[in-house]
């Protein structure tokens, strides 16, 4: 249980008289037990593409198979049963002011028709999960952002799913929140052998916990595969721009300038050598070090460098092909910086 197959699938809205295509033809296959992360920049289709899962936005064309079911061929109480078994957390965490925190998360239980008896038993089981058991007669208005979101996975949690969708559920939280947050993800797919797609707009969230990704722009799926793979050597332009946007560590200067800019990254053989070192010293012409970062990409530290290169092409393509040599992945940033 838990496997997911999205299948040509096209979803249209219409706006202001005209139509919009948020997303076109998309496959993807997201196995049991996966932490899938799907990724884009604002309005590139990936919340929509989370709604389609699980029929709260019912596409246009194609199909989306739960463990082999076809969702379009359920009927309204059939889907509704189905829902069950994939749960929702967003950004805004949806709880209910009016209920505490164990009442909040009873409530999935309460639909279901479980006794309040068993609820209450089942909901301080989660409660105890996300660590928020002497919460449970607090209300969310005395809750901080993290919290809530606590709250709001437990709830969703409550009707044990094989599914959990996430949109954009860390994006209204500070970093140490978000990986907190990112670390019970973490855990309770490690021990609940759940499912996680994860939407997002931050590579560091994909880079922190997912295993494979896919990238969204305008509707189209335009990369896909595992993190690392993408992370080292990103093929399109869009992905190399979500990589770079997490680099706020550098701010590429006036004298600085260069004509062509490469990102090289790290493996663990050739973090070892000093790589640009021998490269001026082997050309004998120097390199600008335009940014530096390390990041943690699926719990190994990844090392990555951006450098202009001299203006020369023959000597652009030989220093490429040295740092290919020496086991670096190397890709184009792009043309002058």
């Amino acid at each position: 249980m838990g496997n997911i197959e999205i299948k040509n699938l096209t979803k249209k809205f219409e706006a202001g008289g005209h139509e919009i295509t948020a997303l076109n033809d998309v496959n993807l296959s997201i196995k049991k037990g996966e932490i899938y992360g799907i990724i884009g920049m604002s309005g590139a289709g990936k919340s929509t593409l989370v709604r389609t899962i699980n029929y709260l936005e019912i596409p246009n064309e194609g199909r989306v198979l739960i463990d082999d079911v076809d969702l379009s061929k359920l009927s309204e109480k059939e889907l509704r049963i189905k829902r069950r078994d994939i749960g929702m957390i967003f950004q805004g965490f949806n709880l209910l002011e009016q209920r505490n925190v164990i009442d909040n998360v009873c409530f999935p239980l309460e639909i279901a028709g479980m006794s309040r008896k068993k609820a209450r038993a089942k909901a301080r089981e989660l409660l105890e999960t996300v660590n928020l058991a002497d919460k449970e007669k607090v209300y969310p208005s005395q809750l901080s952002g993290g919290q809530k979101q606590r709250v709001a996975i437990a709830r969703a949690l409550a009707t044990n799913p094989e599914i959990l969708l996430c949109d954009e559920a860390t994006s209204a939280l500070d970093p140490q929140t978000t990986e907190s947050i990112l670390s019970l993800l973490k855990e309770i797919n490690e021990k609940l052998d759940i499912t996680i797609v994860v939407i997002t707009h931050q590579m560091s969230v994909i880079t922190d916990i997912c295993t494979r990704v896919a990238i969204i722009e305008n509707g189209r799926l335009v990369e896909e595969g595992p993190v690392e793979e993408v992370f080292d050597s990103p093929k399109t332009d869009i992905a190399r721009e979500l990589i770079a946007n997490k680099q706020s560590t550098y701010s590429p200067v006036e004298s600085l300038k260069s004509n062509k800019v490469i990102r090289i990254v790290f493996s663990e053989n050739s973090s070892f050598e000093p790589v640009v070192a021998n490269l001026i010293l082997k050309f004998n012409t120097p390199v600008n070090i335009m940014g530096a970062d390390t990041r943690n990409v699926g719990g190994k530290a990844k090392g990555e460098m951006l450098l202009g290169l001299p203006d020369d092409e023959d000597i652009q393509r030989s220093m490429i092909a040295y740092l290919k040599d020496r086991g670096l992945s190397v890709s184009e940033v792009r043309e002058g910086v």
